[in-house]
């Protein structure tokens, strides 16, 4: 059979031929593939087909050429784009969702423009001047247009070099800080912007949770739109913290220079602006020369950013800035915290409504006269008498406390001695038993023997070990006779006595034993001061206080004093015979050394045993005035008695007192009294012999204090036997 060629290129798909003869024959089959072997089929025999033949198969003779496929590659591409851009898109709706959701959680932006900080309480003297603060001080707002320029400027070189160019976040800052965190392997810097700190520091917690992150974001965002630049940095300016307990600008410049705001030079802006950074580290009022240090790299930086000339940074730096010295004396802080302790008991247990003013009794003349005649008797003669530590307390006749100093230096020790110490009064506790054999019947004159004792084993003396003999009450008390002391105890009875001590204002607890005759039980200065003044006052019961108001937020008062005293705790015939026996202390006793012209004054001095504890309490009809000198560790002084350092600061502390105050006689004193002469200070009579007088001294005592008789059981009888047995009465 005649075949033709096949009439089409290798690349057609179409069959050009259009009769079927002209067909060639079928191609043979395919051969059997190896892998499979087909089991044989008889041939039939072959019959002429008149079919047109089917299109040859490609790929049979010929294999056509095939289409080129995509590469793997490029479909991973395409499919990781398409699935990125899902889930950007899903991401981006997550972080608007969170971001609304946070949103939804902060309060009105309205209450967020109020500074939330700690109330700050101030303390004034009784004058209406300012004599400390505690809490936190927030200054009056200063527009940044009445700041000197360098001032505003200062804080841009040092927190937020491009605040002027961001939106609130600056992502070449975060970068910059991640990259220097990630190489050093530690936190060393932040990316915060100036309006992020404004957010974080002044609106929001301290907490470091994602959640306040997200808050922080919002608000700076929402700052950025609502505010201008300069009235996003007026805000930070008047509310971001500079440590000690200052908030604003304002208050830190009052705070640390002691002027406004307005008025501070450059080397002091740059030390404002280094000290937000770390406030509590860097506060120069317990830091001054990292305060300084850090300001150095602010003027540095504002010279490398051209805001200030490199003339003007090394002025500055050469000049570094310095602390202004307080105009308060520094025992005020004694007095404050003092007040901070109180407040509660005048307004309750609660939060301050906000900043509250509590005016006081404190005279600050006074409180600065006190402290400098402790700092300068100390520093002349504390090391000689082996003395390191003194307490001031003075009071008025109705108890307000006009001076309280409780310690050499409140910088150095906050401990108050005045207040929180308690310590032997030795023989300044004698008064409290002579007012109870005077209550009991017994007067200045009567007479008691001075000669040794003995409770068994237990023997009391003198501290010279010399006895007199038959005295007097008045002689007793001037020369601080211990064997008199002891006897009137045993009169009347300890326990006697421990009720008239506390009648009269004495708070602690009180051992009612016979050694209660040499003042062996502990008291503070203050309640001994306080004890003292019904001795001024004609008899009358105080309560020793300092706070006489507080005015709170509103100006309005939150407490005003209106407490008229305890009353009547001694009778006015007694304060008389008091008072008589007392000045005779000062007159020729052992407070001689006492130099108070013109006054008619009493009082006592008290020396513990060992010489531990110096004291003296003396007192005129304006001022009532206690000593004490001793150390924190109660080791022995070198011979300090109350005779002598005690007397020479109680001396200077009444002349200031006493300066411009008119003259007035003690309540019951020697010209009411009867007694005659013409009050200590002056030319009169005395009832004591001139002879050389011993000065106040420790009491000389051998052997132990026996212990307390033990208690009679009453007898027994069928009533008691009853209640014991069957109704579980008396039973110990």
């Amino acid at each position: 059979m005649r075949r033709e060629p096949l009439m089409e290129r290798p690349e057609s798909l179409f069959d050009i031929r259009l009769d079927p003869r002209d067909r060639s024959a079928a191609p043979p089959p395919e051969p059997p593939r190896p892998a499979r072997k087909a089991a044989a089929r008889p041939k039939a025999k072959a019959e002429p087909d008149m079919r047109p033949d089917p299109a040859p198969r490609r790929g049979r003779s010929e294999p056509p050429p095939r289409r080129p496929r995509r590469g793997g590659g490029g479909r991973l591409v395409f499919r990781l784009v398409k699935w990125g851009f899902i889930l950007g898109v899903w991401a981006l709706l997550a972080l608007a969702g969170v971001i609304a959701y946070e949103a939804s959680k902060l309060p009105s932006m309205q209450t967020l423009m109020i500074p939330k900080r700690p109330p700050t309480v101030t303390v004034q003297g009784a004058d209406g001047k300012t004599i400390a603060t505690r809490g936190d001080m927030g200054g009056v707002a200063v527009p940044i247009g009445e700041l000197p320029p360098y001032l505003p400027k200062a804080f841009v070189a040092i927190e937020d070099q491009r605040f002027y160019s961001h939106f609130g976040l600056d992502p070449e800052g975060l970068a910059r800080a991640l990259v220097t965190n990630l190489t050093s392997r530690r936190l060393r810097q932040g990316g915060s912007t100036l309006t992020q700190q404004l957010a974080k520091n002044l609106f929001l917690t301290q907490e470091r949770t994602a959640s306040r992150k997200m808050q922080e974001l919002v608000l700076a965002l929402w700052l950025e739109h609502k505010f201008t630049k300069d009235q996003l940095l007026d805000l930070y300016l008047n509310r971001v913290y500079f440590g000690a307990g200052a908030y604003g600008v304002e208050a830190a410049a009052q705070r640390y220079f002691g002027k406004s705001a307005r008025q501070v030079t450059l080397a002091e802006a740059a030390m404002l602006a280094g000290l937000v950074n770390s406030p509590s580290r860097l506060a120069p009022t317990r830091n001054l020369k990292g305060a300084q240090a850090r300001a150095n790299l602010v003027l540095a930086a504002m010279r490398d950013q051209k805001m200030i000339t490199a003339d003007m940074a090394s002025t500055a730096q050469g000049r570094p800035a310095q602390l202004a010295r307080s105009g308060m004396p520094d025992s005020s802080g004694y007095v404050a915290d003092w007040v901070m302790d109180q407040l509660d008991s005048v307004l309750g247990d609660g939060e301050l409504p906000g900043d509250v003013v509590v005016r006081t009794t404190i005279d600050p003349a006074l409180q600065k006269a006190g402290e400098a005649a402790l700092e300068d008797t100390l520093a002349k003669s504390g090391t000689k008498y082996g003395v390191g530590q003194g307490a001031i307390v003075v009071l008025d006749p109705d108890g307000g406390v006009k001076a309280l100093i409780g310690g050499r230096s409140y910088a150095d020790s906050q401990y108050n001695r005045a207040v929180t110490a308690r310590r032997q009064p030795g023989s300044a506790f004698k008064p409290f038993i002579y007012l109870t054999a005077v209550e009991h019947g017994l007067t200045p004159e009567s007479v008691r023997e001075d000669a040794p004792i003995q409770l068994k084993g237990w023997r009391p003396e003198n501290s010279t070990r010399d006895y007199r003999g038959p005295v007097t009450l008045t002689t007793a008390l001037a020369l601080s006779l211990n064997t008199v002391s002891v006897r009137l105890v045993l009169e009347f009875g300890p326990k006697a006595v421990v009720q008239t001590a506390h009648r009269m204002g004495i708070s602690s607890n009180l051992d009612p034993n016979p050694s209660i005759a040499l003042g062996t039980s502990e008291v503070s200065v203050l309640e001994l001061a306080g004890a003292y003044t019904p001795f001024a006052n004609g008899g009358l019961g105080v309560m020793p206080h300092v706070i006489d108001s507080v005015i709170g937020p509103d100006g309005k008062p939150l407490y005003e004093r209106n407490v008229t005293g305890m009353g009547r705790v001694v009778a006015s015939e007694y304060v008389a015979m008091m008072n008589h026996m007392m000045t005779q202390t000062l007159a020729a006793g052992t407070a001689r050394r006492a130099d108070l012209p013109g006054w008619e004054a009493a009082g006592k001095t008290g020396t513990s045993q060992d010489y531990r504890d110096a004291w003296f309490v003396g007192y005129t009809a304006k001022y009532v005035a206690a000593v004490w000198l001793g150390n924190d560790d109660s080791s022995p002084t070198k011979k300090a008695s109350g005779a002598n350092l005690p007397v020479e600061i109680w001396s200077r502390v009444m002349k200031a007192a006493h300066q411009g105050v008119p003259v007035a006689e003690l309540p019951g004193g020697l010209r009411s009294y009867g007694f005659g002469g013409n009050g200590y200070g002056q030319p009169g009579a005395t009832y004591l012999p001139p002879a050389d007088l011993p000065d106040d001294r420790p009491p000389a005592v051998v052997g132990q204090m026996p212990p307390p008789p033990p208690q009679q059981e009453p007898p027994m009888t069928l009533d008691r036997w009853f209640a014991e047995t069957f109704l579980g009465q008396g039973r110990r």
